[in-house]
């Protein structure tokens, strides 16, 4: 299978990118970055693997990084004017590229709260976004996107309470190219984050947020939320607020903000 075209990236991306580089195989794309930092890379460094061999999501887990079967990327952005206590808004702005590329492709998708992709009928797991604040002069991340292009192939398995992978391909999208996915999704969060940054970070200023709100099928959902400790709140699923959080309506009829944590979606009834 062909590999991802970096000329071809490199000539369509830059600009609005500045560094574009595609490597046969690392541990992790977002730690390739987090190390890059300190040796002075830019604001909008771009780090494409055709594999990854440690990749991490959210709680450490691992994500299933397969050598040609999607686009492992992570970004680095360095959003002056952005305070640090909006830097983990760029979670929304990337969910939202992505729905932007599946509706590209043809591929039905929705989003799940905090940082999931959705697509197919029943609602398997075709993409991940971790995004990590890092230690720079100023406000800086590493936004990392897993996404599963074609089938991940036998061995590879959920992990616990996780969703069953799906693919573009398997969701019937209309090209399987992965350097042309990969410049549609890179091309989409480009224009995302321009806007988030040109309003400072504010998603509803950038009117990102009802946006996110409509794509979200967390929302309006009974949910149980896992959170950090082993915690759980259960509840309806009411909102999503300013600075991205997850509202729920608990069972004690109380309104609570969840920052962090793993959400389930529960079938009603």
């Amino acid at each position: 299978m062909p590999g991802i075209d970096a000329a071809r990236l490199r000539t369509d991306l830059i600009p609005p990118y500045r560094v574009l580089d595609v490597v046969p195989s690392t541990g992790s794309t977002n730690a390739d970055l987090r190390d890059a930092v300190a040796r002075g890379a830019v604001d909008k460094t771009v780090l494409i693997a055709e594999e990854q061999t440690a990749g991490v999501g959210r709680r450490a887990r691992t994500w299933s990084s397969p050598l040609g079967s999607g686009i492992y990327v992570s970004v680095l952005l360095k959003p002056g004017g952005v305070a640090f206590r909006d830097l983990g808004t760029l979670a929304v702005v990337a969910g939202l590229a992505v729905t932007d590329l599946t509706s590209e492709l043809g591929v039905d998708a929705a989003l799940k709260w905090p940082n999931d992709v959705l697509a197919g009928p029943g609602r398997g797991k075709c993409a991940g976004i971790l995004a990590e604040a890092v230690d720079a002069d100023g406000p800086a991340v590493v936004l990392g996107i897993g996404l599963n292009v074609r089938p991940l192939g036998p061995g590879v398995e959920p992990g616990p309470g996780a969703l069953p992978p799906t693919s573009l391909a398997e969701q019937g999208a209309r090209t399987t190219d992965r350097t042309e996915i990969a410049a549609l999704l890179l091309r989409a969060l480009a224009e995302r984050e321009e806007r988030w940054r040109s309003a400072g970070g504010d998603l509803d200023r950038a009117g990102l947020l009802g946006e996110y709100r409509a794509r979200c099928e967390t929302l309006g959902r009974p949910v149980r939320v896992l959170l950090p400790g082993e915690a759980t709140l259960t509840g309806e699923a009411v909102d999503i607020d300013l600075s991205g959080q997850l509202i729920v309506l608990g069972q004690d009829r109380r309104r609570h903000t969840v920052f962090a944590g793993d959400v389930v979606h529960v079938r009603a009834g």
